[in-house]
Parts: structure tokens; C-alpha cells; sequence
């Protein structure tokens, strides 16, 4: 199977949209802005420079692309979620939606068992993680059933979701 591409990459050539549905209550529990959280060391001031993914997003964004991220989470959140939630006005000031959808009100939707990224209606990368949530790989899939599945899935989460600017963690 050759290599996915990278999310940067599709991000930087998809055209219209990109969507991301996250399921887990903690990634990568190694990364050192992470750490730096966890010890009270973050500085929330750290701006695209310091963090590579927000002039991503503003460079996506600024050409016009909506970038919509979707997270289900259960409550009372873990400290992973947390730090996530304490970060993500970065993001939305970046140009990302983002938006929170407590575990609890998720039952009644189908999702896919893998967190997901949309490009274009089109084209669907699944990350994969270990069960400490780190990274693995990237899978893409353009098969036309798997697409509308996993669109459909994060349609349903976006509309039944809280916008970051109004969830407030319990």
C-alpha cells in the first residue's frame, strides 16, 4: 500500500473543506507542549511561530478553506481533553471551528471506529493510534460508501455539538 499523504499536505491542496472528528480522550500524552501544560509551563501567548499547526490553519483558512473540528469527549473530561480545551482559542483564532460534544449525548450516532479527516467531501484520512494514543499512521480511503459514512457521522456531531466559545468542561 503506498504511503497517505500528509495532513499538511491535503490540507495545503484541498479546495473547499476539511473536516476532523477526534473520539479519544487523550493523544500523544508524550508531547512536550503536553508536559509543559501538566507542570503549569505553557505559555498561552505562544503564537504561530512557536506552533507550526496555527499558521497552517491560518495559511488554510486565509484561502478560503473551512476547517471544521468535532470532538467527543466524555465528562468529566481527562486532563488530556482539558489541555486540548485550554489550547484551542489558538486554533479558532487560527480560523478552525471547533466545536464539543459530551460522550453521553453521542449514543444515538453511527461513527466510524477511527478518528477521521475529510478533505473535500472526497477524500478521508484515518489516523490510527495505539491504545496510549499514540500516533501509529495514516490511512487514506476515497471509496465513495466509506466517504459518505464518515461525512455523514461528523454532519451529525457537528450539529448536535457545543462551539468552543460555549461548551464550558465539566
Amino acid at each position: 500500500m503506498p504511503e497517505a499523504p500528509s495532513i499538511d499536505d491535503l490540507l495545503t491542496t484541498c479546495k473547499q473543506s476539511a473536516v476532523h472528528l477526534e473520539m479519544r480522550d487523550g493523544y500523544m500524552r508524550d508531547d512536550p507542549m503536553f508536559i509543559a501544560w501538566q507542570e503549569g509551563r505553557l505559555d498561552q501567548s505562544r503564537g504561530e511561530a512557536d506552533r507550526p499547526w496555527l499558521a497552517l490553519m491560518a495559511a488554510t483558512t486565509s484561502r478560503g478553506i473551512a476547517v471544521r473540528r468535532a470532538r467527543i469527549v466524555s465528562e468529566p473530561i481527562s486532563d488530556y481533553i482539558r489541555f486540548e480545551y485550554d489550547v484551542t482559542t489558538a486554533n479558532v483564532l487560527s480560523g478552525e471551528l471547533v466545536r464539543w460534544l459530551p460522550r453521553r449525548r453521542a449514543t444515538s450516532l453511527a461513527l466510524p471506529g477511527n478518528d477521521v479527516w475529510l478533505f473535500d467531501s472526497q477524500v478521508l484520512l484515518l489516523n490510527h493510534f495505539d491504545g496510549e494514543g499514540n500516533f501509529i499512521d495514516h490511512e487514506l480511503i476515497t471509496d465513495p460508501e466509506v466517504v459518505k459514512l464518515c461525512a455523514d457521522a461528523f454532519e451529525a456531531v457537528w450539529d448536535r455539538s457545543v462551539p468552543h466559545e460555549e461548551y464550558q468542561p465539566a
